[in-house]
């Protein structure tokens, strides 16, 4: 992808995002590694919405938190991206959200069970920060983030929100509202009581393998692109 097709792409995860229910006023934030520059991201800029994110005010920034280019307000949580990038070279897209339901989730200290299709993609794979309620300020803080994450895809901040890091922005925006969607239906079940066991190991792996593959993503978030596109119209 180029530049012009990154931001682009960002532009659409913003409005996606916020059409999905992850926003929460102008405190998200998503970023993208540039391609041909892995010690620079690009990252919508503080102050604004997801859906507010333009060309013109996407900033980049190094791996150190600094603004190289743009002129836009830098959001204080940047350590959040700039740690899980250095940590890990695999991760091309880092989004932070607030969204109710994983943000419930994690204030319970429960991790995510496969009650459900995006349950089973984050089941023994979602990470756990529990260090502190405040934001994610320093760099030492960040790469307690990155610590958390580990391996995975995703982790809960305890009663803060979620972080999702993957290759895409596809990835990334889809797993995020796979997390979320997973936390919900897991707190009803809960609060239901006395949920059934879950399938065997084997049978969640399965399902994980065949739900999380790249060309799965892209196929469903270019449908939540189209479909806020032609609510816009």
């Amino acid at each position: 992808m180029t530049h012009d097709e990154i931001k682009q792409t960002m532009i659409m995860a913003g409005k996606v995002l916020v059409a999905e229910g992850q926003d929460d006023f102008t405190r998200g934030h998503i970023s993208m590694r540039l391609p041909d520059s892995p010690g620079l991201f690009f990252m919508k800029p503080h102050s604004l919405g997801l859906d507010e994110i333009t060309m013109e005010n996407i900033l980049t920034i190094d791996l150190d938190g600094n603004v190289v280019a743009g002129t836009a307000k830098r959001h204080s949580e940047v350590y959040i991206h700039s740690e899980i990038f250095k940590a890990r070279a695999d991760v091309n897209c880092v989004l932070h959200t607030h969204p109710t339901y994983a943000t419930a989730l994690s204030a319970t200290g429960r991790h995510v069970k496969a009650y459900s299709q995006g349950g089973a993609l984050y089941r023994d794979g979602c990470g756990f920060y529990d260090h502190t309620i405040n934001l994610i300020r320093d760099a030492a803080m960040g790469a307690g983030v990155a610590k958390a994450l580990g391996p995975h895809r995703a982790a809960l901040l305890k009663n803060h929100g979620l972080v999702v890091a993957t290759a895409s922005i596809a990835e990334t925006v889809v797993g995020a509202i796979m997390l979320e969607n997973a936390a919900q239906i897991q707190l009803v079940v809960e609060a239901a009581g006395d949920p059934a066991p879950e399938f065997p190991r084997a049978d969640i792996e399965r399902l994980k393998y065949d739900i999380s593959r790249p060309e799965q993503f892209a196929v469903n978030f270019d449908y939540l692109v189209r479909r806020v596109k032609r609510r816009g119209k």
